[in-house]
């Protein structure tokens, strides 16, 4: 029997979520139905002071129940290093100074708590700069801010895709035609928008053919779905219309996944979903709020949230021997 666990989990409102297919929801049921105790609390709702790091948080149940799939307690000072055992960091990006600011209280707890995902290397390994580690496997890519690059990667390519560099969840990304109409003026928008450079990849026309979520727990393959993009879209996100069916991976993506898998692993990188387009071209590595499980589920049977569990709480387990 397993040995129940208080979980603080660090994620937006609950009352926002979309109960059929939120990752952290479908991950609290199952911790609920294990018998562990959750906690509910906002980023901003981190203080430290004298080596401690607690939130004002609230006992929280939970139920798939449309429109009433959540009870939260009485809120209580919960002291994340003392009190927990798990602490979830599941707060959506942008990856801001708020972001990783949460990733500075939380690293000083780490060795008493287990953070999910460590929130070190959540933060050495944001999305799109993390991937440029496997140069190997991506498209062509230029990382810059400046128009004079930007157009000469156009005329190398033909046709690319321009997005922020810490963008989540399908948003503001382009595509910019062989005529090059408007890249000026998108590099310009992006510039003023953000202080950070731009990442613009070679288009892959594979993408109509769907982009593959790929879920690894603990630096192994759980399951994967392809998500198709809508109608008049090259984004395949689901958060932007895009739709999900069943899927397996190829050789290549094999291949990928057994060079990501040991780094993941090592680095306390527990649930990532990574992103492939045509079976080859890795273009993200998720690390801070990775979705897809539920829709994995669905089409699988595949029980990816209690493999997470069970990664956990082994992980306790062994922090305890």
């Amino acid at each position: 029997m397993t040995t129940p666990l208080t979980v603080a989990v660090q994620m937006d409102p609950l009352a926002g979520i979309n109960i059929a297919g939120d990752s952290t929801f479908a991950l609290m049921l199952s911790a609920q139905a294990r018998g562990h105790r959750l906690f509910h609390y906002a980023a901003e709702a981190l203080n430290y002071s004298a080596g401690r790091v607690w939130a004002r948080a609230h006992p929280v149940t939970v139920r798939r129940v449309e429109g009433d799939h959540f009870t939260l307690g009485e809120p209580l000072s919960l002291d994340l290093g003392a009190d927990a055992e798990v602490v979830l960091m599941r707060q959506d990006p942008p990856f801001d100074l708020g972001y990783i600011t949460a990733t500075h209280l939380l690293e000083r707890i780490a060795d008493r708590t287990l953070v999910v995902n460590d929130p070190v290397q959540v933060r050495n390994a944001p999305e799109k700069v993390f991937v440029l580690d496997y140069p190997q496997f991506m498209p062509p890519t230029l990382v810059t801010r400046d128009l004079d690059e930007a157009r000469a990667f156009l005329a190398e390519h033909g046709e690319i895709v321009v997005k922020p560099l810490h963008g989540n969840g399908g948003k503001a990304i382009f595509k910019v035609g062989r005529d090059g109409a408007n890249l000026s003026a998108l590099i310009e928008v992006f510039n003023m928008t953000w202080r950070e450079p731009h990442m613009l990849q070679a288009f892959l026309p594979e993408v109509a053919g769907g982009d593959k979520r790929i879920v690894l727990v603990d630096g192994a393959v759980a399951g994967a779905i392809n998500r198709l993009p809508g109608e008049g879209e090259i984004r395949s996100n689901l958060a932007v219309g895009g739709s999900a069916q069943r899927t397996v991976l190829t050789e290549r993506e094999r291949e990928i996944c057994a060079v990501l898998g040991p780094e993941l692993k090592k680095r306390g990188l527990l649930f990532v979903g990574i992103d492939v387009i045509g079976g080859k071209w890795l273009t993200e590595i998720n690390v801070t709020s990775p979705t897809g499980i539920v829709a994995i589920e669905r089409f699988d049977g595949t029980d990816v949230a209690g493999m997470i569990w069970d990664a956990i709480e082994a992980k306790v387990a062994a922090r305890g021997s």
